[in-house]
């Protein structure tokens, strides 16, 4: 029956608003698949502690995420009596949200030291990402801090020399906001982003025995840390600057010298970005800056490699942390808006395209998953572990980090002109969405480092075995097995033509979630999970007849799953 204009709905059921959801608790799938990832126990302590993140994330968070998304960070060089003394002011927002993910939380310290959120010893890396992944649905930009000084502890852990590791590691781990030091890392020149053998800033080794390093760093974000890695050139005892990639080395570059003095670095201005508004990004001048040097000198880009790839596979869990926030705001408006009589939910167009927003989210979810285990694998030494972590990770950060810049937009889409107004989540999931594509190397790029990962660390038949693994060799999904071969096959031609980079990227990334969501199916008993996985490889990757007017349609249980 048509509803007259009077009878149309009006308020909250005319313009949703999920403003108070508990993000953890709307996830159908979160709480189950955390049972695959994480030991028992461990869960169980966490569980309230995800509980009230989802919470936060769905109420206060998202209330101050929203203002310190209207409030930038504002650069001060002096203090009003005209004392050179650079700070960066933030909104008391900002800092409240610090205070949550670095001290109430301990995001950045959990992976590195025990007495965390009360548990004894270090967490895996799936608990960092769990918590995280609700965190980012509220605020992306504070996540940029909070991933470069956990990444920062562990390449320093890695390289450093234990003088080095033990006086900075207890400031980067600290969860009390007056010690904690937070880590950065200074790459970027305006000659050298992707290309680092073109790095120009200069370090000069000093008497005693540290280094200065004098040049422009062109994009730095947390230029006000405590302590930042830095990628510059040595120059040899002959005056002469080191060529190549073999005289680019890393450096600990902290804030303040050893003797308490305000170290020789000055951020020349903050950047006017387009997203993670609430986070400083600014450009940094050394001047002669105080620094130690990490690691072996020539290898100092395979040291901090270590470093970016920490970066990417958190920036492929905030891509879908942010593509899962898009999903639930989606879902919660098609549920709760009603237009010609019905909710919008019940349309089918509307079920279609919600599933479409719902597919790549879980592809990016169970990817997340499967990479932290790896990494839990590789640190603990298995081999295999290692090819494998180096395969899945530029994989989910070329992969996850396109398909967030179309479920953000799609979603808005889906709220309507509201979706368009900044007083919504919308417009700042799609801003925020559009980084992860070229932060810590561009799509390109990133492809590209997928076929080096094949070449140089054997990763291709290591990945191709963990994902037959993932099927029970056929068992599970049998359709998926034969084209897991072809896109091997496609992955080593590429090697010789790198044109097809992002196309063998692509297709290994569909395969492999596809088998991991299997995997999570038959561990689960959900059939619903399994009909997903098979919704991979039907739109992602087997062609199909965009002239065709019929489509197989999609069991009923499955979009109740999705769409709760």
């Amino acid at each position: 029956m048509q509803i007259r204009a009077t009878e149309q709905p009006t308020g909250a059921e005319a313009v949703p608003d999920s403003r108070g959801l508990n993000l953890y608790r709307a996830d159908p799938w979160l709480a189950p698949l955390l049972g695959l990832y994480l030991p028992p126990d461990l869960l169980a302590h966490l569980a309230p502690h995800l509980d009230r993140m989802g919470a936060l994330a769905g109420g206060r968070l998202d209330e101050l995420a929203g203002i310190a998304d209207r409030n930038p960070p504002v650069l001060r060089h002096r203090t009003r009596r005209g004392e050179d003394a650079q700070a960066i002011d933030t909104h008391p927002a900002y800092r409240e949200m610090e205070r949550i993910a670095f001290s109430d939380y301990g995001l950045a310290a959990m992976s590195h030291r025990g007495g965390v959120l009360g548990w004894p010893a270090p967490m895996p890396p799936a608990a960092k990402y769990a918590l995280t992944y609700l965190f980012v649905q509220a605020e992306f930009g504070l996540c940029c801090p909070l991933s470069m000084t956990d990444a920062l502890a562990r390449t320093l852990r890695r390289f450093g020399d234990p003088g080095l590791v033990a006086r900075t590691l207890p400031a980067l781990t600290a969860t009390d906001l007056d010690a904690l030091r937070q880590g950065a890392m200074f790459m970027t020149e305006q000659g050298a982003g992707s290309d680092i053998a073109a790095t120009a800033v200069l370090a000069e080794e000093a008497p005693d025995s540290t280094w200065r390093l004098t040049g422009d760093k062109w994009f730095c974000s947390n230029p006000d840390c405590g302590v930042a890695l830095v990628l510059a050139r040595r120059v040899g005892g002959n005056g002469v600057p080191v060529a190549g990639m073999r005289g680019v080395s890393l450096f600990l570059l902290p804030r303040d010298r050893p003797d308490g003095t305000r170290n020789a670095w000055r951020i020349v201005r903050l950047k006017d970005k387009l997203g993670t508004r609430s986070m400083a990004s600014g450009e940094v001048r050394l001047d002669g800056a105080t620094a130690f040097l990490v690691g072996e000198p020539e290898a100092g880009f395979r040291q901090m490699a270590d470093m970016v790839n920490a970066s990417r596979l958190s920036n492929g869990m905030r891509a879908a942390g942010l593509m899962r926030r898009a999903v639930t705001e989606a879902v919660f408006v098609a549920r709760h808006r009603v237009a010609f009589g019905r909710r919008l939910v019940e349309m089918p167009l509307m079920r279609r395209q919600l599933l479409k927003l719902v597919l790549p989210m879980e592809q990016a979810r169970s990817m997340v998953f499967q990479a932290a285990e790896a990494l839990r694998r590789s640190d603990a030494g298995e081999e295999g572990a290692y090819p494998l972590l180096r395969i899945l990770t530029p994989l989910l950060k070329f992969r996850a980090c396109r398909d967030a810049r179309k479920v953000t937009g799609d979603a808005m889409e889906v709220r309507g002109g509201c979706g368009y107004i900044e007083e919504w989540p919308d417009p700042r999931l799609l801003r925020d969405a559009h980084l992860g594509s070229i932060w810590e190397g561009t799509s390109n790029i990133v492809a590209l480092d997928v076929l080096r990962a094949a070449q140089r660390e054997g990763s291709l038949p290591v990945l191709r075995a963990h994902a037959a693994a993932l099927l029970g060799n056929g068992e599970r999904l049998p359709e998926a097995l034969p084209l897991l071969d072809r896109a091997a096959a496609l992955a080593e031609r590429a090697q010789d033509n790198p044109a097809l980079a992002r196309q063998a990227a692509s297709a290994l990334y569909h395969l492999t979630s596809a088998a991991a969501m299997a995997w999570e199916a038959a561990r689960l008993e959900d059939p619903d999970r399994l009909a997903l996985a098979r919704l991979v490889l039907r739109h992602r990757v087997l062609p199909r007849d965009p002239l065709a007017d019929s489509d197989e349609p999609v069991p009923e249980a499955l979009l109740a799953k999705a769409l709760a």
